[in-house]
């Protein structure tokens, strides 16, 4: 392996040999690098390449976390997940947002996603698509038993989880506002099969952590009320992120370094 990877631009030997095995990965950097600056302590700044940043620090038990951006999307994700596992991480939280597709789950709450209807062409080529996407058990239930602790308002279940932020959520409030046929009604047809929201990410990542042998969560704030509005409710957005990251640090530090 060479000392940096392509991608990420960061390899084993920056890591310091502090054996960090757990990253909170971010699809926004500037998320990414707030994660670092709140929460964690004797940050370093591994990589800002290809607008990847990547943080190096400790949680206030003296845990080491990786703060890593993933990017928009599943392909983005894909090599930025694959790269990770490369350097030694075994367990990854997506921390993300979402729309909210059910109507008793308004923006600011977040969802802890248990599994994923995956509709991404990415996770296609880790897996045939039959392969569940489901995310690590044990990580799944941490994640809502930090909530509760904290008081978090969450919501635990599957998540539908898309290659496209406009088309595939079924916005037609867009540059093309002519759906294919086949997506006209689809969110009432995943609210009506219990699907809680809409995301771009964890599908490809669950189905990564089944195939690699690492352990995969999600958590997202909700910012957007697809029952009520297709746009994004920006006066929500900062509680949701806020919460959903709170959470998963809290997770972290809960938890045995051994059980994430």
């Amino acid at each position: 392996m060479t000392s940096k990877l392509y991608h990420i631009g960061f390899g084993v030997n920056d890591l310091q040999g502090t054996g960090v095995s757990v990253a909170l990965l971010s699809g926004d950097p500037d998320r990414a690098r707030l994660i670092a600056e709140r929460y964690l302590h004797n940050v370093v700044r591994l990589s800002e390449n290809r607008g990847l940043n990547s943080y190096l620090g400790f949680l206030q038990n003296g845990r080491p976390v990786l703060s890593a951006t993933s990017g928009m999307g599943a392909p983005s994700l894909s090599i930025v997940v694959n790269e990770l596992v490369q350097v030694g991480i075994r367990t990854i939280i997506r921390v993300g947002t979402c729309g909210s597709i059910q109507a008793h789950i308004p923006p600011g709450d977040v969802v802890i996603s248990s599994a994923a209807l995956c509709r991404q062409g990415a996770a296609l080529d880790i897996a045939p698509v039959e392969y569940p996407a489901a995310a690590d058990p044990f990580l799944t239930v941490a994640l809502a038993r930090a909530a509760r602790k904290l008081g978090v308002p969450h919501h635990v279940g599957i998540t539908a989880s898309v290659d496209t932020f406009y088309e595939g959520q079924e916005r037609s409030d867009s540059a093309n506002p002519h759906l294919l046929r086949w997506l006209r009604g689809i969110t009432e047809e995943y609210r009506q099969l219990n699907i809680l929201n809409y995301e771009m990410e964890s599908g490809t990542l669950f189905k990564m952590g089944g195939v690699y042998g690492f352990a995969a969560g999600c958590i997202c704030g909700v910012i957007a009320q697809r029952t009520a509005s297709e746009n994004v409710v920006l006066e929500a957005k900062s509680i949701a992120v806020d919460r959903a990251i709170a959470v998963a640090v809290q997770t972290l530090l809960d938890e045995p370094a051994g059980a994430t």
